[in-house]
């Protein structure tokens, strides 16, 4: 353990009121589903059986404990690296084999990325192989968790080391600004990344088909040339090797735009309910909301780096948080371990943007396909996916970031167009 300072216990301080204000929200949550779990509501009495609404109820209040513990559990981590230690003691490890700034920095951010990785490894099996078993949605085989782990591993390191030197050496080499050189690069990742997933790296971990339906394509493709989107092709996505949830989505940039279903979801759907699902998603990218999520993301990402680049020059910062001997390569570790505590307060905020841009996109797809079969089609996904119907109306807002399902419902039924 450190010696505490002033901003030592200030830090304490946040971090005491942020799991505080996360642990009323959860009671919230908690109380309101348990309590509304005896009845359907209204909107949906029809279509979800009491027992599925129940199986709803039980698995948000499975999945919400299950949160709990594991934001507890990244409290104490995050002190464990910091006030406890941790990280002095990681660099220290790592400049005993005498390396150059550059590599030994580069081994003690990959190796705290792993580390923090295998301390996370217990609740991730239990998430997999209890919570989502016992709920009948989990699909993957020990042997396949083990290939992902594997191929992530994998990835983390051949991503990681090219990512980390370059990152490392704009910092010190870059001048006073070094920041904005880092922003611009990382900006420059970010965007060739969501270019190239798609074709390299999602491949890695699933299987994705044409689309074999002649009909359903010919639809697919009409609706596309009406929204006046193109893409590289239309792909069914094996979901079902490891999860029962289903969904759809277009991804990529540029060339490497596609359409994605999953298996799943064209099992439980018929063709006007995938056709009203996917005008939604295509919603998102008519009303530009890729581009302004990566807008937002640029501005905030900025924000943060340019904060950085003076914190790193405050020995305050180091001191405060562990750390006895400044470094960049610190001070990136650091920054990495408080940034989710100083973005909390924008969850928020963060939400309701997204949740209006749910809205719009359902409007989109209103106008474009039927809006009868996209009500249907969220209906049989919120029973399928075991979503809450009765979510608490101010964790909702902090942390959805899709609308409560009557309130989706009743916008829907209010501006659909057929």
């Amino acid at each position: 353990m450190i010696a505490m300072n002033t901003y030592s216990f200030l830090f304490l301080v946040f971090v005491g009121l942020m799991l505080g204000l996360e642990l009323w929200l959860a009671r919230r949550q908690l109380r309101h589903v348990r309590l509304h779990r005896g009845r359907v509501p209204p909107p949906f009495e029809d279509h979800i059986s009491l027992a599925a609404h129940q199986k709803a109820a039980d698995y948000t209040v499975a999945k919400l404990r299950l949160g709990i513990a594991s934001e507890v559990f990244g409290i104490l981590v995050l002190l464990f690296w910091t006030l406890g230690g941790g990280l002095a003691w990681l660099d220290g490890f790592w400049r005993n084999w005498g390396w150059s700034e550059l590599g030994t920095g580069v081994a003690v951010l990959l190796s705290f990325v792993f580390i923090g990785a295998m301390i996370e490894l217990p609740l991730r099996i239990y998430r997999i192989f209890v919570l989502e078993q016992r709920f009948g949605f989990n699909r993957t085989t020990g042997r396949l968790f083990l290939q992902d782990l594997f191929k992530q591993g994998v990835l983390i390191f051949m991503l990681g080391i090219p990512i980390a030197a370059g990152a490392l050496w704009l910092m010190g080499h870059a001048g006073g600004y070094w920041w904005f050189s880092l922003w611009l690069a990382w900006l420059s990742l970010a965007v060739f990344m969501m270019w190239a997933y798609p074709a390299f790296i999602a491949p890695l971990f699933n299987t994705f088909t044409p689309l074999a339906d002649e009909d359903l394509r010919h639809r697919v493709e009409d609706l596309l040339s009406r929204c006046g989107f193109k893409s590289q092709g239309i792909f069914v996505m094996d979901g079902s090797r490891r999860s029962g949830h289903g969904n759809a989505y277009f991804t990529g940039l540029g060339s490497n735009k596609r359409i994605v279903f999953f298996d799943t979801l064209l099992e439980s759907l018929d063709p006007d309910q995938i056709e009203a699902v996917l005008a939604h998603e295509l919603g998102h990218f008519k009303r530009h909301h890729i581009f302004k999520n990566l807008l937002v993301m640029a501005m905030l990402s900025l924000g943060g780096l340019a904060l950085l680049g003076w914190l790193s020059a405050q020995p305050a910062f180091y001191q405060s948080l562990g750390v006895n001997q400044p470094s960049n390569y610190m001070a990136l570790a650091l920054f990495m371990l408080v940034t989710p505590v100083l973005t909390f307060f924008l969850h928020p905020l963060l939400a309701y943007i997204s949740r209006r841009y749910e809205f719009e996109a359902d409007e989109f797809a209103a106008k474009m396909a039927n809006s009868q079969a996209l009500v249907q089609a969220l209906v049989k996904l919120y029973k399928e996916n075991a979503s809450t119907l009765t979510p608490d109306p101010i964790h909702s807002a902090v942390y959805d970031s899709h609308p409560p399902a009557p309130v989706r419902l009743a916008h829907l039924q209010t501006h659909g167009a057929n």
